[in-house]
């Protein structure tokens, strides 16, 4: 079971890093579909801080249980908050991604409770 923990934690962990590079890339097909959503430009550094704190925190969890945890539960919320954003927005175009990343989230929550 460990080792489904760690392959979905860091698979989570990389595409957490890539989303938060792109983030503070400020190119601008990243700033006007985040801006389609309501996010302004001045947020995405926020959001990637967020992002890669969230790695992190997948990755030391791995050591440290209760930091798993917490990284894992705190990315459920964020890509909850993303796909509200997106049906809100009625952006169902770019809903899958966040979607895709929330059932990671919840796979990595799910998993490092269930690991000793």
């Amino acid at each position: 079971m460990f080792i489904a923990t760690a392959v979905v934690s860091v698979l989570l962990a990389a595409v957490l890093i890539v989303s938060a590079t792109k983030k503070l890339s400020h190119e601008e097909p990243v700033v006007r579909g985040y801006a389609k959503v309501g996010v302004p430009e001045g947020k995405l550094n926020v959001l990637a801080l967020l992002l890669l704190a969230g790695a992190a925190g997948l990755v030391s969890g791995l050591v440290w249980k209760p930091l798993g945890v917490a990284a894992a539960s705190a990315l459920v919320g964020y890509f909850l908050l993303a796909v509200a954003a997106h049906v809100r927005a009625d952006d169902r175009a770019r809903l899958g991604p966040p979607l895709v990343l929330l059932v990671l989230a919840a796979a990595a929550l799910a998993l490092r409770l269930a690991t000793a």
